[in-house]
Protein backbone atom coordinates (compact mmCIF):
# COMPACT_ATOMS: atom_id res chain seq x y z
CA UNK A 1 0.00 0.00 0.00
CA UNK A 2 1.14 3.53 -0.61
CA UNK A 3 2.72 5.21 2.41
CA UNK A 4 0.45 7.94 3.72
CA UNK A 5 3.51 10.00 4.58
CA UNK A 6 4.38 10.42 0.92
CA UNK A 7 3.63 13.99 -0.17
CA UNK A 8 0.80 14.26 -2.62
CA UNK A 9 1.62 15.30 -6.17
CA UNK A 10 1.30 18.96 -6.97
CA UNK A 11 0.27 20.27 -10.35
CA UNK A 12 2.28 22.98 -12.07
CA UNK A 13 0.68 26.10 -13.41
CA UNK A 14 -1.64 25.39 -16.35
CA UNK A 15 -0.18 25.88 -19.79
CA UNK A 16 3.43 25.11 -18.92
CA UNK A 17 5.53 22.11 -18.13
CA UNK A 18 6.75 22.16 -14.52
CA UNK A 19 10.24 23.43 -13.88
CA UNK A 20 12.66 21.61 -11.61
CA UNK A 21 12.26 22.78 -8.04
CA UNK A 22 15.11 24.12 -5.99
CA UNK A 23 17.32 22.03 -3.77
CA UNK A 24 17.74 18.30 -3.44
CA UNK A 25 14.20 17.38 -2.35
CA UNK A 26 12.79 14.23 -3.87
CA UNK A 27 10.82 15.05 -6.99
CA UNK A 28 7.07 14.85 -6.46
CA UNK A 29 4.89 13.09 -9.00
CA UNK A 30 4.69 15.43 -11.99
CA UNK A 31 1.44 14.50 -13.64
CA UNK A 32 1.62 17.08 -16.42
CA UNK A 33 4.97 15.70 -17.54
CA UNK A 34 3.57 12.16 -17.35
CA UNK A 35 0.51 13.15 -19.37
CA UNK A 36 2.72 14.87 -21.94
CA UNK A 37 4.96 11.85 -22.40
CA UNK A 38 1.90 9.56 -22.49
CA UNK A 39 0.35 11.72 -25.23
CA UNK A 40 3.54 11.50 -27.27
CA UNK A 41 3.63 7.75 -26.70
CA UNK A 42 0.08 7.72 -28.08
CA UNK A 43 1.20 9.65 -31.17
CA UNK A 44 4.28 7.46 -31.61
CA UNK A 45 2.31 4.22 -31.43
CA UNK A 46 -0.55 5.48 -33.60
CA UNK A 47 1.98 5.95 -36.36
CA UNK A 48 3.49 2.53 -35.70
CA UNK A 49 0.08 0.87 -35.56
CA UNK A 50 -0.90 2.37 -38.91
CA UNK A 51 1.87 0.23 -40.42
CA UNK A 52 0.47 -3.11 -39.22
CA UNK A 53 -3.14 -1.98 -39.72
CA UNK A 54 -2.32 -1.22 -43.36
CA UNK A 55 -1.04 -4.73 -44.10
CA UNK A 56 -4.24 -5.92 -45.85
CA UNK A 57 -4.14 -2.89 -48.14
CA UNK A 58 -0.42 -3.33 -48.86
CA UNK A 59 -0.91 -7.03 -49.52
CA UNK A 60 -3.48 -6.28 -52.21
CA UNK A 61 -1.55 -3.40 -53.81
CA UNK A 62 1.87 -5.13 -53.92
CA UNK A 63 0.66 -8.78 -54.05
CA UNK A 64 2.56 -9.60 -50.85
CA UNK A 65 2.76 -13.04 -49.26
CA UNK A 66 2.35 -13.58 -45.52
CA UNK A 67 6.10 -14.11 -45.37
CA UNK A 68 6.74 -10.67 -46.90
CA UNK A 69 4.30 -9.10 -44.44
CA UNK A 70 6.13 -10.86 -41.62
CA UNK A 71 9.43 -9.48 -42.92
CA UNK A 72 8.01 -5.95 -42.80
CA UNK A 73 7.13 -6.50 -39.14
CA UNK A 74 10.63 -7.87 -38.63
CA UNK A 75 12.20 -4.78 -40.27
CA UNK A 76 10.23 -2.54 -37.91
CA UNK A 77 10.40 -4.57 -34.71
CA UNK A 78 13.86 -6.02 -35.30
CA UNK A 79 15.40 -2.59 -35.83
CA UNK A 80 13.76 -1.30 -32.67
CA UNK A 81 14.86 -4.37 -30.74
CA UNK A 82 18.55 -4.18 -31.69
CA UNK A 83 18.90 -0.43 -31.18
CA UNK A 84 16.88 0.15 -28.00
CA UNK A 85 19.35 -1.40 -25.52
CA UNK A 86 22.20 0.45 -27.26
CA UNK A 87 20.33 3.75 -27.12
CA UNK A 88 19.37 3.14 -23.48
CA UNK A 89 22.97 2.39 -22.47
CA UNK A 90 24.27 5.42 -24.36
CA UNK A 91 21.75 7.84 -22.85
CA UNK A 92 22.38 6.44 -19.36
CA UNK A 93 25.95 7.65 -19.74
CA UNK A 94 25.49 10.66 -22.02
CA UNK A 95 21.97 12.07 -21.62
CA UNK A 96 20.65 14.04 -24.61
CA UNK A 97 17.46 15.83 -23.71
CA UNK A 98 16.26 16.29 -27.31
CA UNK A 99 16.70 12.66 -28.33
CA UNK A 100 12.93 12.20 -28.05
CA UNK A 101 12.36 14.84 -30.71
CA UNK A 102 14.88 13.16 -33.01
CA UNK A 103 13.19 9.78 -32.57
CA UNK A 104 9.79 11.18 -33.49
CA UNK A 105 11.33 12.73 -36.59
CA UNK A 106 12.60 9.33 -37.77
CA UNK A 107 9.12 7.85 -37.40
CA UNK A 108 7.68 10.70 -39.45
CA UNK A 109 10.16 10.04 -42.27
CA UNK A 110 9.26 6.35 -42.21
CA UNK A 111 5.57 7.12 -42.68
CA UNK A 112 6.28 9.44 -45.59
CA UNK A 113 8.34 6.69 -47.24
CA UNK A 114 5.55 4.14 -46.76
CA UNK A 115 3.02 6.52 -48.29
CA UNK A 116 5.14 7.04 -51.41
CA UNK A 117 6.99 3.72 -51.76
CA UNK A 118 7.15 2.53 -55.41
CA UNK A 119 8.18 -1.04 -54.52
CA UNK A 120 8.56 -3.54 -51.70
CA UNK A 121 12.18 -2.61 -50.71
CA UNK A 122 10.99 0.93 -50.00
CA UNK A 123 8.24 -0.46 -47.78
CA UNK A 124 10.92 -2.34 -45.83
CA UNK A 125 13.01 0.84 -45.50
CA UNK A 126 10.01 2.83 -44.26
CA UNK A 127 9.24 0.14 -41.68
CA UNK A 128 12.88 0.20 -40.53
CA UNK A 129 12.82 4.01 -40.09
CA UNK A 130 9.74 3.66 -37.89
CA UNK A 131 11.66 1.06 -35.89
CA UNK A 132 14.60 3.45 -35.46
CA UNK A 133 12.22 6.12 -34.18
CA UNK A 134 10.83 3.68 -31.65
CA UNK A 135 14.33 2.65 -30.57
CA UNK A 136 15.21 6.24 -29.76
CA UNK A 137 11.85 7.12 -28.19
CA UNK A 138 11.23 4.37 -25.66
CA UNK A 139 14.40 4.37 -23.49
CA UNK A 140 14.48 8.14 -23.01
CA UNK A 141 10.71 8.36 -22.56
CA UNK A 142 10.98 5.69 -19.86
CA UNK A 143 13.69 7.73 -18.15
CA UNK A 144 11.45 10.81 -18.16
CA UNK A 145 8.61 8.67 -16.77
CA UNK A 146 10.80 7.33 -13.96
CA UNK A 147 12.08 10.83 -13.19
CA UNK A 148 8.59 12.34 -13.02
CA UNK A 149 7.09 9.44 -11.05
CA UNK A 150 8.01 10.57 -7.56
CA UNK A 151 7.36 7.37 -5.63
CA UNK A 152 4.47 6.15 -7.77
CA UNK A 153 6.53 4.07 -10.17
CA UNK A 154 3.80 1.61 -11.20
CA UNK A 155 1.22 4.33 -11.78
CA UNK A 156 3.70 6.41 -13.80
CA UNK A 157 4.72 3.40 -15.90
CA UNK A 158 1.05 2.65 -16.55
CA UNK A 159 0.36 6.21 -17.64
CA UNK A 160 3.29 6.05 -20.02
CA UNK A 161 2.37 2.66 -21.43
CA UNK A 162 -1.35 3.32 -21.72
CA UNK A 163 -0.54 6.17 -24.07
CA UNK A 164 1.23 3.69 -26.33
CA UNK A 165 -1.49 1.06 -26.02
CA UNK A 166 -4.19 3.61 -26.77
CA UNK A 167 -2.25 4.71 -29.83
CA UNK A 168 -1.81 1.12 -30.90
CA UNK A 169 -5.55 0.58 -30.47
CA UNK A 170 -6.48 3.73 -32.40
CA UNK A 171 -4.30 2.75 -35.37
CA UNK A 172 -6.71 0.13 -36.77
CA UNK A 173 -9.66 2.51 -36.39
CA UNK A 174 -7.80 5.25 -38.23
CA UNK A 175 -6.72 2.76 -40.88
CA UNK A 176 -10.29 1.53 -41.26
CA UNK A 177 -11.80 4.99 -41.72
CA UNK A 178 -8.91 6.83 -43.41
CA UNK A 179 -6.32 4.55 -45.00
CA UNK A 180 -8.65 1.80 -46.30
CA UNK A 181 -11.15 4.11 -48.05
CA UNK A 182 -8.65 6.78 -49.15
CA UNK A 183 -5.70 4.62 -50.11
CA UNK A 184 -2.04 4.29 -49.15
CA UNK A 185 -1.23 7.96 -49.85
CA UNK A 186 -3.33 8.97 -46.84
CA UNK A 187 -0.65 7.41 -44.59
CA UNK A 188 1.31 10.62 -45.15
CA UNK A 189 -1.37 12.56 -43.28
CA UNK A 190 -0.29 10.91 -40.05
CA UNK A 191 3.07 12.67 -40.40
CA UNK A 192 1.27 15.82 -39.21
CA UNK A 193 0.79 14.10 -35.85
CA UNK A 194 4.55 13.73 -35.64
CA UNK A 195 5.01 17.50 -35.83
CA UNK A 196 2.69 17.91 -32.84
CA UNK A 197 4.62 15.24 -30.99
CA UNK A 198 7.98 16.82 -31.79
CA UNK A 199 6.78 20.14 -30.36
CA UNK A 200 5.62 18.55 -27.10
CA UNK A 201 8.76 16.44 -26.80
CA UNK A 202 10.93 19.50 -27.25
CA UNK A 203 9.28 21.00 -24.14
CA UNK A 204 9.63 17.73 -22.24
CA UNK A 205 13.30 17.65 -23.17
CA UNK A 206 13.78 21.14 -21.78
CA UNK A 207 12.11 20.08 -18.50
CA UNK A 208 14.38 17.05 -18.27
CA UNK A 209 17.47 19.16 -18.93
CA UNK A 210 16.40 21.64 -16.24
CA UNK A 211 15.81 18.79 -13.81
CA UNK A 212 19.33 17.48 -14.42
CA UNK A 213 20.83 20.94 -14.13
CA UNK A 214 19.34 21.50 -10.69
CA UNK A 215 20.22 17.94 -9.65
CA UNK A 216 16.90 17.21 -8.08
CA UNK A 217 16.71 13.62 -6.89
CA UNK A 218 14.11 11.07 -7.87
CA UNK A 219 12.85 8.70 -5.23
CA UNK A 220 15.65 6.22 -4.53
CA UNK A 221 15.16 2.56 -5.33
CA UNK A 222 14.79 0.39 -2.26
CA UNK A 223 17.71 -1.90 -1.48
CA UNK A 224 16.63 -5.44 -2.26
CA UNK A 225 19.70 -7.17 -0.81
CA UNK A 226 19.66 -9.91 -3.46
CA UNK A 227 22.91 -11.49 -4.67
CA UNK A 228 23.95 -10.86 -8.27
CA UNK A 229 23.15 -14.47 -9.25
CA UNK A 230 19.54 -14.09 -8.10
CA UNK A 231 19.22 -10.74 -9.88
CA UNK A 232 20.44 -12.26 -13.15
CA UNK A 233 18.11 -15.26 -12.81
CA UNK A 234 15.18 -12.95 -12.14
CA UNK A 235 15.96 -10.85 -15.21
CA UNK A 236 16.01 -14.05 -17.29
CA UNK A 237 12.63 -15.11 -15.87
CA UNK A 238 11.16 -11.68 -16.62
CA UNK A 239 12.57 -11.97 -20.15
CA UNK A 240 10.80 -15.31 -20.67
CA UNK A 241 7.55 -13.86 -19.39
CA UNK A 242 7.96 -10.96 -21.80
CA UNK A 243 8.58 -13.54 -24.53
CA UNK A 244 5.28 -15.35 -23.91
CA UNK A 245 3.34 -12.11 -23.80
CA UNK A 246 4.80 -10.58 -26.94
CA UNK A 247 4.71 -13.64 -29.16
CA UNK A 248 0.99 -13.88 -28.46
CA UNK A 249 0.50 -10.14 -28.93
CA UNK A 250 2.37 -10.36 -32.26
CA UNK A 251 0.04 -13.12 -33.43
CA UNK A 252 -2.90 -10.79 -32.83
CA UNK A 253 -1.37 -7.54 -34.11
CA UNK A 254 -0.07 -8.97 -37.38
CA UNK A 255 -2.59 -11.69 -38.28
CA UNK A 256 -5.84 -11.27 -36.35
CA UNK A 257 -7.49 -9.34 -39.20
CA UNK A 258 -6.57 -12.11 -41.66
CA UNK A 259 -7.91 -14.73 -39.22
CA UNK A 260 -11.25 -12.92 -39.05
CA UNK A 261 -11.42 -12.37 -42.80
CA UNK A 262 -10.56 -15.99 -43.65
CA UNK A 263 -12.67 -17.70 -40.96
CA UNK A 264 -15.73 -15.46 -40.70
CA UNK A 265 -15.74 -13.68 -44.07
CA UNK A 266 -15.49 -10.18 -42.58
CA UNK A 267 -14.51 -7.19 -44.67
CA UNK A 268 -11.16 -5.49 -44.02
CA UNK A 269 -12.95 -2.61 -42.29
CA UNK A 270 -14.98 -4.95 -40.04
CA UNK A 271 -11.83 -6.87 -39.15
CA UNK A 272 -10.07 -3.64 -38.20
CA UNK A 273 -12.94 -2.81 -35.84
CA UNK A 274 -12.53 -6.20 -34.14
CA UNK A 275 -8.79 -5.60 -33.81
CA UNK A 276 -9.60 -2.26 -32.18
CA UNK A 277 -11.64 -4.03 -29.48
CA UNK A 278 -8.65 -6.19 -28.58
CA UNK A 279 -6.21 -3.28 -28.54
CA UNK A 280 -8.57 -1.03 -26.55
CA UNK A 281 -8.91 -3.78 -23.93
CA UNK A 282 -5.12 -4.06 -23.85
CA UNK A 283 -4.85 -0.31 -23.21
CA UNK A 284 -7.29 -0.60 -20.29
CA UNK A 285 -5.31 -3.51 -18.88
CA UNK A 286 -2.13 -1.46 -18.81
CA UNK A 287 -3.79 1.17 -16.59
CA UNK A 288 -4.92 -1.38 -14.02
CA UNK A 289 -1.65 -3.30 -14.11
CA UNK A 290 0.47 -0.40 -12.89
CA UNK A 291 -1.98 1.08 -10.40
CA UNK A 292 -2.77 -2.27 -8.80
CA UNK A 293 0.92 -3.13 -8.80
CA UNK A 294 1.59 -0.08 -6.59
CA UNK A 295 -0.96 -1.47 -4.11
CA UNK A 296 -0.67 -5.26 -4.05
CA UNK A 297 2.82 -5.70 -5.49
CA UNK A 298 4.19 -6.19 -8.98
CA UNK A 299 4.89 -9.89 -8.42
CA UNK A 300 1.20 -10.63 -7.82
CA UNK A 301 0.17 -8.71 -10.92
CA UNK A 302 2.66 -10.65 -13.06
CA UNK A 303 1.34 -13.97 -11.72
CA UNK A 304 -2.31 -13.18 -12.43
CA UNK A 305 -1.70 -11.56 -15.80
CA UNK A 306 0.55 -14.08 -17.55
CA UNK A 307 -0.92 -17.32 -16.22
CA UNK A 308 -4.51 -16.12 -15.76
CA UNK A 309 -5.02 -15.52 -19.47
CA UNK A 310 -4.41 -19.20 -20.38
CA UNK A 311 -8.06 -20.45 -20.32
CA UNK A 312 -9.07 -17.66 -22.71
CA UNK A 313 -6.27 -18.24 -25.23
CA UNK A 314 -6.96 -21.99 -25.26
CA UNK A 315 -10.63 -21.38 -26.11
CA UNK A 316 -10.13 -18.67 -28.76
CA UNK A 317 -9.44 -20.80 -31.89
CA UNK A 318 -12.68 -22.78 -31.48
CA UNK A 319 -15.30 -20.05 -30.93
CA UNK A 320 -17.86 -18.32 -33.15
CA UNK A 321 -17.53 -14.67 -34.14
CA UNK A 322 -19.32 -13.21 -31.10
CA UNK A 323 -17.38 -15.19 -28.53
CA UNK A 324 -14.15 -14.61 -30.42
CA UNK A 325 -14.67 -10.89 -29.87
CA UNK A 326 -15.49 -11.42 -26.18
CA UNK A 327 -12.46 -13.66 -25.57
CA UNK A 328 -10.05 -11.25 -27.27
CA UNK A 329 -11.26 -8.46 -24.98
CA UNK A 330 -10.47 -10.59 -21.92
CA UNK A 331 -7.13 -11.66 -23.39
CA UNK A 332 -6.08 -8.12 -24.22
CA UNK A 333 -7.05 -6.78 -20.79
CA UNK A 334 -5.44 -9.52 -18.70
CA UNK A 335 -2.29 -10.07 -20.73
CA UNK A 336 -1.33 -6.41 -21.13
CA UNK A 337 -1.53 -5.70 -17.38
CA UNK A 338 1.76 -7.56 -16.90
CA UNK A 339 4.13 -5.27 -18.77
CA UNK A 340 4.14 -2.21 -16.43
CA UNK A 341 4.75 -4.58 -13.52
CA UNK A 342 7.57 -6.37 -15.37
CA UNK A 343 9.35 -3.10 -16.22
CA UNK A 344 9.04 -1.71 -12.67
CA UNK A 345 10.19 -5.03 -11.19
CA UNK A 346 13.28 -5.01 -13.42
CA UNK A 347 14.08 -1.36 -12.69
CA UNK A 348 14.00 -2.08 -8.97
CA UNK A 349 16.38 -4.98 -9.49
CA UNK A 350 18.95 -2.83 -11.35
CA UNK A 351 18.72 0.69 -9.88
CA UNK A 352 20.37 3.52 -11.78
CA UNK A 353 20.09 1.81 -15.19
CA UNK A 354 16.67 3.05 -16.25
CA UNK A 355 17.61 3.55 -19.89
CA UNK A 356 19.27 0.16 -20.20
CA UNK A 357 16.36 -1.71 -18.57
CA UNK A 358 13.80 0.16 -20.66
CA UNK A 359 15.84 -0.46 -23.79
CA UNK A 360 16.21 -4.15 -23.05
CA UNK A 361 12.56 -4.82 -22.22
CA UNK A 362 10.95 -2.52 -24.78
CA UNK A 363 13.54 -3.64 -27.30
CA UNK A 364 12.88 -7.26 -26.40
CA UNK A 365 9.17 -6.65 -26.89
CA UNK A 366 9.75 -5.34 -30.39
CA UNK A 367 12.39 -7.93 -31.25
CA UNK A 368 10.34 -10.89 -30.08
CA UNK A 369 7.30 -9.45 -31.83
CA UNK A 370 9.24 -9.03 -35.08
CA UNK A 371 10.80 -12.49 -35.06
CA UNK A 372 7.49 -14.03 -34.04
CA UNK A 373 5.61 -12.19 -36.79
CA UNK A 374 8.06 -13.46 -39.42
CA UNK A 375 8.03 -17.02 -38.04
CA UNK A 376 4.25 -17.10 -37.69
CA UNK A 377 3.95 -15.83 -41.26
CA UNK A 378 5.92 -18.87 -42.44
CA UNK A 379 3.66 -21.16 -40.40
CA UNK A 380 0.54 -19.47 -41.79
CA UNK A 381 1.76 -19.86 -45.39
CA UNK A 382 2.63 -23.53 -44.77
CA UNK A 383 -0.56 -24.41 -42.86
CA UNK A 384 -3.26 -21.87 -41.98
CA UNK A 385 -3.94 -18.87 -39.78
CA UNK A 386 -6.06 -21.05 -37.48
CA UNK A 387 -3.06 -23.30 -36.88
CA UNK A 388 -1.08 -20.25 -35.76
CA UNK A 389 -3.64 -19.47 -33.07
CA UNK A 390 -3.84 -23.08 -31.90
CA UNK A 391 -0.05 -23.11 -31.41
CA UNK A 392 0.06 -19.72 -29.67
CA UNK A 393 -2.80 -20.60 -27.32
CA UNK A 394 -0.42 -22.63 -25.12
CA UNK A 395 2.19 -19.88 -24.65
CA UNK A 396 0.72 -18.35 -21.46
CA UNK A 397 1.38 -21.67 -19.69
CA UNK A 398 5.00 -20.48 -19.42
CA UNK A 399 3.65 -18.00 -16.86
CA UNK A 400 4.41 -20.70 -14.30
CA UNK A 401 7.97 -19.35 -14.40
CA UNK A 402 6.72 -16.50 -12.19
CA UNK A 403 7.22 -18.86 -9.25
CA UNK A 404 10.95 -18.03 -9.48
CA UNK A 405 10.42 -14.28 -8.94
CA UNK A 406 11.87 -13.28 -5.55
CA UNK A 407 10.07 -11.45 -2.76
CA UNK A 408 12.58 -8.72 -2.05
CA UNK A 409 10.37 -6.04 -0.49
CA UNK A 410 6.75 -5.42 0.30
CA UNK A 411 6.16 -3.60 -2.99
CA UNK A 412 7.10 -6.62 -5.06
CA UNK A 413 5.70 -9.25 -2.74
Amino acid sequence: MADSSIPQATMPLPGALPSAAQGDAVLKTQYLVLMSIALCHFINDVMQSVLSASYPLLRDEFALSFTQIGLMSFAFMGTASVLQPLVGTLTDRYPFSQSLTVGMGSTMLGLLMLANAPSYPYLLAGAALIGIGSAVFHPEASRVTRTAAGRRFGTAQSMFQVGGNAGHAAGPLLAAFIVVPLGRGSVAWFAALALVGMTILSLVGRWQAEHRRKKKRTAPAREHGLPRRVVMLTIVVLAFLTFTKNVYMASISAYYTFFLIDRFGLSAQEAQMMLFLFLAAAAAGVIFGGVIGDRIGTRAVIWVSILGVLPFTLALPYLDLFWTGVMTVFIGFILSSAFPAIVVFAQELVPGRVGLIAGVFFGMAFGIGGIAAAALGLVADATSIETVYRICSFLPALGLLAVFLPRFNRDTA
